[in-house]
C-alpha cells in the first residue's frame, strides 16, 4: 500500500485513467463490430468516418499501435468496397 500522498493520488489518477481507455477501447470495438456486420452500404458508408475516427483517436493517445489502427481502417475500407 503506498503511504505517500503523491503515490495514494497517483493511484487514484491512474484508476481513472484505465476506466476512461477502456470504456473508449470498447466502443470503438462495438462500433467497429457493428460496422462488420452491416450489409447496406449507404448506412456502412455513412458510418464509416465515425469508426476511423476512433480508431485515430486510439492511436493518436497510444492505447492502439498505428499500425494495428491502420490495419483495421485497411480491413474496413475493404469489407465496405466488397458490400453491393
Amino acid at each position: 500500500m503506498a503511504h505517500h500522498k503523491s503515490s495514494k493520488k497517483r493511484i487514484r489518477q491512474d484508476e481513472v485513467k484505465r476506466l476512461h481507455n477502456r470504456y473508449y477501447k470498447k466502443s470503438a470495438r462495438t462500433a467497429i463490430k457493428k460496422l462488420r456486420e452491416m450489409t447496406d452500404k449507404t448506412e456502412a458508408e455513412g458510418f464509416m468516418p465515425k469508426v476511423v475516427s476512433m480508431i485515430d483517436k486510439l492511436a493518436k493517445t497510444n492505447q492502439w499501435h498505428k499500425n494495428k489502427a491502420n490495419n483495421l481502417k485497411s480491413k474496413l475500407a475493404k469489407h465496405l468496397a466488397s458490400l453491393s
